[in-house]
């Protein structure tokens, strides 16, 4: 009989101008980035926020804490795999995901394709098992008024 299990994440960055921005591990073209201890992927923290939540093994500033110098500047797609590999040292697969992130400007629709491929490949998984939706918040909101970014991302694991 399988078993599943089922997680959430969310996260939150403010934006400041003349720092790289990185989504879904892309490198969006922009003149704004996020501000962060590693190199503010929101979208792959809020996954891994996901992933650790099935096993409630914590959160992403649990297992990698923005006060240590080991993960600064760090590539979150680093992260993810580390976070990959303890759901697989448990006995775990990653079934799919699905990712919503909420960013006024700059339009990432156009970078969704790539950020699936992305994703898929650090979780070694298939690109059909990784959602992205991008949308705004109507310039509602701190999003809105483009001072942050909001994801949110939910995942599945499996066992058989």
């Amino acid at each position: 009989m399988t078993r599943f299990k089922i997680g959430n994440g969310f996260d939150v960055h403010q934006v400041k101008e003349g720092l790289p921005m990185f989504l879904g591990g892309v490198k969006i073209d922009s003149p704004v980035g996020f501000v962060a201890h590693s190199d503010g992927d929101v979208a792959i923290h809020a996954l891994c926020d996901a992933l650790l939540g099935c096993l409630a093994l914590g959160d992403i500033g649990h297992h990698f804490p923005d006060n240590s110098d080991e993960f600064l500047g760090i590539d979150s797609k680093i992260l993810l795999k580390r976070v990959c590999s303890l759901i697989s040292d448990k006995g775990w697969k990653i079934g799919n995901c699905d990712i919503t992130i909420a960013l006024q400007a700059p339009k990432i629709g156009k970078y969704v394709p790539q950020m699936r491929e992305v994703l898929a490949g650090v979780m070694g998984i298939a690109p059909d098992c990784v959602s992205v939706k991008a949308t705004t918040t109507e310039k509602l909101g701190f999003v809105g008024r483009c001072e942050g970014c909001e994801v949110w991302a939910s995942a599945l694991i499996y066992q058989d």
